[in-house]
């Protein structure tokens, strides 16, 4: 049985991971806001002093908001980095001593198809996103030829609370009907709909699998065939 840690495992895509490990039997810890602030250094450092060994990281926490640039606040851009990046830096500070010192250890980071490209509207959440992709190529730089590896998964939008919202605020901008909206964001990708939270759980389970140790460094895209 291997204990995984999936962040902002509560809802959404999170829960979906965390559901896919424990119908495989694995130890499950599933972290909340409620249960750690991942943007807190002192609180992210605790909670894994408590949790004890990691074989899984599954760096998922994220916001998003949309805005033309020359209408981002210095508060948005700041909430981005520190949710979507730095937390994914500290929880996997946390928990990458341990792994190497045991040579086994998987690391997936829930990214997007806006850390492969530019996307309108969406400054401070693509460069945040990016950054997300830049510490997992890192991290894998760094664990190359061990038995950690570090990748991430790339998905279109997705059935979530946050896809949801975006539904909402473009219903509200232009007067589209909530249909039309997710349309709109569905047409995003040559996918053609928005992918299902279980969908990007099986391609997170994919790089932990313990035959996918000769992986590492990857993004996998996961819109259809439209980013590569």
């Amino acid at each position: 049985m291997r204990r995984v840690v999936v962040t902002g495992g509560s809802r959404g895509i999170g829960a979906a991971v965390a559901e896919r490990f424990r119908a495989a039997g694995d130890e499950v810890i599933a972290l909340g806001r409620a249960d750690c602030d991942v943007t807190d250094e002192a609180a992210v450092d605790a909670v894994f002093t408590r949790i004890g060994p990691v074989d899984v990281l599954v760096n998922n926490a994220g916001i998003a908001s949309s805005a033309p640039l020359t209408k981002t606040t210095v508060q948005q851009w700041r909430d981005q980095q520190d949710v979507n990046a730095f937390g994914a830096f500290l929880c996997t500070r946390a928990v990458l001593a341990g792994m190497l010192e045991r040579d086994s250890g998987r690391i997936v980071f829930v990214a997007s198809t806006a850390g492969k490209v530019g996307q309108r509207y969406t400054a401070a959440y693509t460069a945040a996103k990016h950054a997300a992709v830049g510490l997992m190529r890192a991290v894998a730089a760094e664990v190359a030829g061990t038995g950690v590896t570090s990748n991430a998964v790339c998905p279109t939008f997705t059935r979530t609370d946050i896809v949801a919202e975006a539904t909402r605020v473009i219903s509200n901008r232009t007067g589209r009907s909530p249909a039309e909206a997710e349309a709109a964001l569905a047409g995003a990708s040559p996918l053609g709909r928005l992918l299902e939270p279980a969908e990007v759980a099986f391609a997170v389970s994919f790089f932990a699998a313990a035959g996918a140790g000769a992986i590492n460094g990857q993004s996998l895209v996961l819109d259809g065939g439209g980013v590569q």
